[in-house]
């Protein structure tokens, strides 16, 4: 069966929208990403996730997520559409000013956790900080407070080779949230870890999100989509479903 497509997403419940008084951490509209060759990755995307949600875009290989992915955390550039995340336009700003703003508003994890070989946890975390003008023993000092505040206060001078995959991945969550950005970008965290670690990964992400983080879940895993309070569902290019589980809404 074809479903009518219209301004990026197929005939079914309309974008959900900030809940009154609750600002936008992202706002996409009719966002289109072409590549050379005739490739269109987005076609007119739009998506506005209110402050305080927690949220997983959801589609297979090849839908399109990565590159909502690259354009929501201000990677790449639309070919088309507006773009704003914590209320900045982003056609507006220069290759420099885009990367304060992502490095100021926008936290990253990463499947493969891209933690710094033979430096521990504590200087991985504060890593996070290393733009932020602070000096360094303030960031090693936040630093600890992060890797406290995900349950590895005892392994502050660890190197991630003696830590195991859950607790690698929980460093890199650390890492993304120790400057408290508007977003925490989360790209199929649970994806090199075993059941036990991902679920226990997930419970963390839960948990931040009641403490306030903003945090967007990118997987191709059907069963973590469907256990977050809001799913956005990908493919061709197009939102093809964007609906919040009943009662579910953005964190107080």
């Amino acid at each position: 069966m074809t479903a009518h497509l219209e301004k990026g997403r197929a005939a079914g419940p309309a974008d959900p929208v900030a809940p009154a008084g609750v600002r936008p951490v992202v706002e996409l509209r009719g966002v289109t990403k072409e590549y050379p060759g005739g490739v269109t990755a987005l076609s007119g995307v739009d998506l506005t996730v209110p402050a305080g949600e927690l949220l997983g875009i959801v589609g297979p290989s090849g839908s399109g997520k990565s590159t909502l992915l690259h354009i929501v955390g201000t990677l790449d550039r639309p070919s088309a559409g507006t773009v704003a995340i914590a209320g900045h336009d982003v056609a507006a700003l220069s290759d420099r000013a885009l990367s304060a703003l992502r490095a100021r508003h926008v936290g990253f994890v990463f499947q493969s956790f891209h933690l710094v070989p033979g430096v521990s946890a504590r200087d991985n975390v504060a890593e996070g900080l290393l733009y932020s003008g602070l000096p360094r023993s303030e960031r090693r000092r936040r630093a600890a407070e992060a890797l406290d505040r995900v349950g590895l206060g005892d392994r502050l001078e660890h190197r991630p080779h003696q830590l195991s995959g859950g607790q690698k991945q929980r460093v890199a969550i650390a890492r993304a949230v120790v400057g408290e950005p508007d977003l925490l970008l989360a790209d199929e965290p649970t994806g090199a870890l075993d059941t036990a670690s991902g679920a226990a990964v997930m419970d963390l992400l839960r948990d931040l999100n009641r403490e306030g983080a903003t945090i967007a879940v990118i997987t191709h895993d059907q069963e973590i989509a469907a256990s977050l309070p809001r799913q956005v569902r990908i493919r061709d290019g197009l939102i093809v479903s964007d609906v919040r589980a009943a009662g579910a809404g953005a964190a107080a």
